[in-house]
């Protein structure tokens, strides 16, 4: 076991962050520009040599897809430049290991969506399936009210069989979707790894939240979990709202999925894992260090010979630190 600290660290402040220790020698490696996170971080337990850093540290995870949509999973650093509102960044760490994650599953379970939980629990069952062996993982429940549907005393699972049964609950009534979303990303910093991931399947609508969009859409960028969602809708909801969901996903990096059929849920959310096991961690000490609350905007372009035409999805931007300014205009 490796355990240091470099400084001291404060919880919940963005770009302070747990670094896994491979990740920490490419930060201060000398020359580390094209360099690759030595072995697989597969079989290891993160958990064991978690190393925190008080530095303003911003980590993307990209992922990267050729014109017919395929990944692309052999780029080196030089390949990808990144700029922080229109400034060209200075990339300090780069890998693309399939790393273990953690994972909420945020399920809705309003009255909506009754007819719909066999394929939800059935999809969430092949995102465990074709997921990392290491992932950690949990479930938010929610209707009216939010809950964790792990037993108490459980915070998070690699068993199928248990998020199956956290998730197959009869329990259905009105819609609490950014309460259930401020829950998950509350729970993700419980997690050991490094990496975190919301998958919400809902149908976008929400009627009776203590919280606003905009205080959700704040606390995602503040925060550096990728959320990916899959739109369950049917004809007759009139709660529906797909723009939320497409939101949510563009603002963190993650994608929006809106099947046609329901039957589809389950190659999505076992494509979703597949997207998660395929991307780029990318960081950078953003060149200006200024803790104003202000949302500063995040591009990230990749070129390569053979390549044409390369797709990179990643978050859209982040608050650094302080208090950000809400745009209720905006976020709606």
């Amino acid at each position: 076991m490796i355990a240091m600290s470099v400084g001291r660290a404060r919880a919940g402040e963005r770009g302070v962050k747990k670094v896994s220790l491979p990740a920490l020698l490419l930060i201060v490696a000398a020359g580390c520009a094209g360099a690759q996170a030595p072995g697989t971080a597969a079989n290891r337990d993160p958990a064991s040599f978690s190393i925190s850093v008080d530095v303003d540290f911003m980590v993307l995870h990209a992922t990267v897809t050729d014109r017919q949509g395929g990944f692309v999973s052999d780029l080196g650093q030089e390949n990808f430049a990144v700029y922080e509102n229109g400034v060209l960044q200075h990339i300090r760490l780069f890998t693309n290991e399939d790393i273990p994650v953690t994972v909420g599953l945020v399920v809705d379970h309003s009255t909506t969506m009754r007819p719909k939980i066999a394929e939800v629990t059935a999809a969430a069952s092949g995102f465990v399936h074709s997921s990392n062996r290491d992932d950690e993982m949990f479930v938010v429940n929610f209707n009216e009210k939010v809950w964790l549907g792990l037993p108490p005393g459980i915070r998070f699972t690699d068993s199928t069989a248990a998020l199956e049964r956290a998730i197959a609950t009869l329990t259905f009534g009105q819609t609490a979707l950014y309460d259930a979303i401020a829950k998950a990303l509350e729970q993700l910093q419980a997690g050991t790894r490094d990496k975190k991931v919301l998958l919400v399947v809902s149908d976008g609508g929400d009627n009776v939240s203590a919280r606003s969009l905009a205080q959700v859409i704040k606390l995602a960028e503040q925060s550096s979990a990728v959320i990916y969602t899959v739109g369950l809708f049917d004809e007759d909801d009139k709660d529906q709202n797909p723009g939320v969901l497409k939101r949510l996903a563009q603002v963190t990096g993650g994608e929006a999925f809106l099947p046609s059929q329901l039957n589809d849920a389950v190659a999505i959310c076992e494509r979703i894992a597949r997207d998660i096991r395929h991307q780029y961690t990318i960081g950078y000490v953003p060149i200006n260090r200024n803790r104003d609350g202000v949302y500063r905007a995040i591009r990230v372009l990749a070129k390569a010979k053979g390549h044409d035409r390369l797709s990179v999805r990643t978050r859209t931007g982040y608050v650094a630190g302080g208090e950000p300014a809400l745009d209720e205009k905006s976020a709606k």
